[in-house]
This record gives structure tokens, sequence and C-alpha cells, in this order.
């Protein structure tokens, strides 16, 4: 019989071009732009089985903490990208804000990072810029979007995250240390309210590493114990940054062990 999913909700996380492991990409992750051509591919063959889709895109402006112009060195030079900054590196002034009226927020940020627990700072390449090719979804993704929308007449419902410069937004669900003066960088309830809807969760996207497992987690946090098994992600759609490939893997060891489902695109809908 064919493979059991009931009301399912797919959830695509960042498929962007800067991403893709593609030619003009500023952040590529191997293995994705395929993994995205697998992605349009399930939604090309088995479309009419998702009752939604919402597919998240990091935002980002060229001024943000975790971009080199956010910061210099004690020798005035920005940080290569994927310089990690600690708390440490604060205090003997390795590294410090650009703008001095920046620096008590800096070493705030840093600090929670640090109590968190989850990534320590890491100056990225500039990526995602909003309004650039970067921020676009990847090309086959994209039609495979489309046609959908016009097959089922529903419009996917995009979710803009990352545009606060003082905070990185990996999760859809909130910032990794959210501004209470700034609702976006909040619990996003109307998205938590709209896959609290479905039976199953279908998971996909980029970076495993960070973005999908910052996503995943904030998620199982809000679904409860009760609510996790309704999370299914596609393991042959979502690759990690390269270099964090321990992340991502004990990323999936710690969902699987709470609940979380796994799955191909290629088999998902297959008879069983």
């Amino acid at each position: 019989m064919a493979t059991q999913l009931g009301r399912t909700q797919l959830l695509i996380i960042d498929p962007q071009n800067d991403f893709c492991d593609i030619p003009g990409a500023s952040l590529p992750v191997q293995g994705a732009n395929a993994d995205l051509d697998r992605l349009a591919d399930l939604i090309e063959r088995h479309g009419q089985q998702f009752d939604a889709i919402h597919v998240t895109l990091d935002s980002h402006n060229p001024l943000h903490i975790a971009h080199p112009s956010w910061w210099r060195s004690a020798e005035d030079a920005a940080p290569a990208p994927f310089t990690v900054i600690s708390e440490a590196d604060l205090a003997h002034g390795r590294w410090q804000a650009h703008d001095p009226a920046w620096q008590a927020h800096s070493a705030a940020y840093v600090a929670a990072l640090a109590k968190r627990g989850r990534y320590q700072l890491v100056v990225w390449p500039e990526h995602c810029l909003i309004g650039g090719w970067g921020h676009n979804v990847q090309a086959s993704l994209f039609d495979a979007l489309g046609r959908w929308g016009r097959s089922q007449l529903k419009a996917p419902n995009f979710v803009a995250k990352g545009s606060n410069p003082g905070t990185e937004h990996y999760s859809a669900i909130q910032a990794e240390v959210p501004d209470p003066l700034d609702p976006a960088t909040l619990p996003n309830k109307a998205l938590l309210n709209r896959l609290a809807q479905a039976d199953t969760i279908v998971i996909a996207g980029q970076a495993l590493s960070h973005c999908v497992a910052s996503t995943v987690r904030d998620l199982a946090d809000h679904l409860g114990p009760s609510g996790v098994g309704k999370l299914l992600l596609l393991t042959d759609c979502s690759s990690p940054v390269p270099g964090f490939e321990a992340l991502g893997q004990a990323f999936l060891k710690d969902l699987s062990q709470r609940g979380m489902r796994l799955a191909e695109a290629r088999t998902l809908f297959q008879a069983a």
C-alpha cells in the first residue's frame, strides 16, 4: 500500500542560489543543487500530496553581525570568511565591532550564543542579499513551485528571515538570539500554527548543519514530545556546510532519537 502521511505539509528551508554548488554562489554547499533538483522532481511527481508548501528565505543586508563588514581586527582589517569570533577574542581585543556603538551589543550577542551552546559566531561570506541573484530560489525548484501553485490553485508560503542585522537567524522559527524589540526575531506564531495543523511535516533544504538543524530543533521544541513524530526529513534533499558535517550528523542523531522520521524523496510516496 502507499505511504500514509495524512495531512502533509512541505517545509523547504533556504533553497537559494547562494547555497547551491553552482557558479556565482557565495556560500556553496556541496550537493545542494542536486538536493533541490530531487526535491523539484518530488513536487512535480507528487505535488498533489502536499496540502501546503512553505519556503523559508535567508534574507540579509550586507551589514550584518555575521558578515565581515561588521568587524575589525586590532590592525583595522575585516575578518576573512569563516572566521570564528569567541568571547575570548573580544575580551583580548582580537576583534571588535567596526562601529564602537555596536561593541556592547556585539559582546552580549557572542556571550548569548556561547550560553545557548548551539553555535559560535561564524563570519560568513556575504550571502542571500535581499534583491540579489543569490537570494533567489534555485531554478528547477522555483519552476516546480510555480507549476504546483497553478495546478493546485494554491500559493507557496514564502517566509523571510534574517533581516535584523544584530542576530543570526538560522532557524525559520526564531532568531538565534531574539530581540524583544523586533517581532521578526521572535517565534513565528503564524508559521507554527499552520505547521501544527499537519499530520506530517516533510522537511528539506539547506543547510543540514545550520538552518535546517536550527529550524527543526526549534520546531520540535514547540511541537513538544508528542508532536516530534510529525517531522520527516528527506535525507537526500539536504546537505551540510563543508567543514560542519559533524553538526549535521549530531542533529540527525539527536532528532531521530526524539522521534523525527527519515526518508528519501525518490521513495517517499511509492507503494510499500
